[in-house]
């Protein structure tokens, strides 16, 4: 768990290097993985990992030292790091949350039809006479449940690590006592588990990118003087547990699909996820109005279940969902992967796994 007297990343971020970056991430005890070079997502499994589908705990490529699965292959192992960045220097690093203890509100600025004002914080009720001219982003969102708790926004956090994202967004770091309840991701768009509209959660099952990487839409750069997590507030902590975020202590256990049946369960993990894809894919009729990223965020959240029980790879899963958000919004690629990556890393925390005849 990382202190405050721990490493810290280094003020100048534009000197620092991936690799420099991954030995500061594990230098305080957060797991790190590599993404694709200019890109916030993993780095692409070995070619047998993209079309055998199994489970990553149960994947021989981690004793061997190989980065797939994405943040299942996060490690603070020194020789990796070396392995790794040393050999490939244009990687980006990712943090897998639920191991490094870490809760990251993920504040999105997209633009985006704003829901009804009973969907902006799931279980709050917002009164008729509260005026929202104006809301059109998680931070007004986080803005808005922080005040109805009597609280500074933790957009507005100094005491703790905030990094500006390329697309104007902002994530602010926390870390969990280490004997603390953990707790799992989310996406903003949820109708099941999320804190705020426009505010992802990244933790158990989930990754995020770090300060100082480069991207092809720019770079993720520290805000203002604090340089590591401070522990998460208790009205968050209350906030989350409202929401349904806590998880068991315990890691997930993934099953792998029964030996002599991948091809049934395969087939029916497609059956389960087409009508999902369609869903997604009648919003082209209409462009906007339609509840697009709410359904993309289902067909992903499911993708990520049937993911984490062997039924699908990660890029099979991600092949499917991008060729339905780019059929349905074509314009708005960068918003449907940030959907699909959230989605998947959350579903990613409750296999699907199928009983009975296929």
């Amino acid at each position: 768990m990382p202190r405050q007297s721990e490493t810290s990343v280094p003020r100048s971020t534009g000197t620092a290097s991936p690799y420099d970056v991954a030995r500061w991430c594990a230098g305080n005890g957060w797991p790190v993985h590599p993404l694709a070079p200019g890109r916030k997502t993993p780095a692409a499994n070995c070619p047998t990992c993209r079309v055998e589908p199994h489970s990553p705990q149960d994947c021989p490529c981690h004793p061997a030292g190989r980065w797939c699965h994405g943040f299942h292959a996060a490690t603070t192992n020194p020789a990796l790091l070396d392995a790794w960045w040393g050999k490939h220097p244009t990687l980006g690093v990712g943090v897998s949350c639920g191991p490094a203890g870490l809760v990251v509100l993920d504040i999105d600025a997209h633009s985006a039809e704003v829901p009804d004002r009973n969907r902006l914080l799931p279980g709050i009720p917002i009164h008729e006479s509260v005026n929202l001219t104006g809301l059109a982003s998680g931070f007004d969102t986080l803005a808005l449940l922080a005040a109805l708790r009597g609280r500074r926004s933790p957009a507005d956090d100094d005491s703790t690590l905030r990094v500006r994202t390329p697309s104007g967004g902002l994530h602010v770091w926390y870390r969990t006592p280490p004997e603390g309840p953990r707790y799992r991701s989310s996406v903003g768009s949820s109708p099941k588990t999320a804190l705020a509209w426009q505010v992802d959660v990244r933790s158990t099952g989930g990754y995020i990118v770090t300060p100082a990487t480069p991207t092809s839409a720019g770079m993720y750069s520290p805000v203002g003087a604090a340089r590591l997590p401070a522990i998460l507030p208790d009205w968050l902590a209350a906030e989350l547990q409202r929401t349904g975020h806590p998880v068991d202590h315990r890691p997930a256990q993934v099953t792998p699909p029964r030996p002599g049946s991948p091809r049934p369960a395969r087939q029916r993990a497609h059956r389960l996820l087409e009508p999902l894809l369609d869903q997604v894919k009648d919003c082209a009729a209409a462009p906007e109005g339609t509840a697009f990223t709410e359904k993309l965020n289902r067909a992903a959240y499911t993708a990520g279940g049937l993911i984490a029980s062997g039924h699908l790879t990660d890029s099979q899963a991600r092949d499917l969902l991008t060729a339905a958000a780019d059929a349905a919004r074509p314009h708005r690629s960068r918003h449907s992967h940030s959907v699909i990556t959230s989605a998947l890393s959350a579903g990613a925390s409750r296999p699907l796994h199928f009983k009975g005849r296929p």
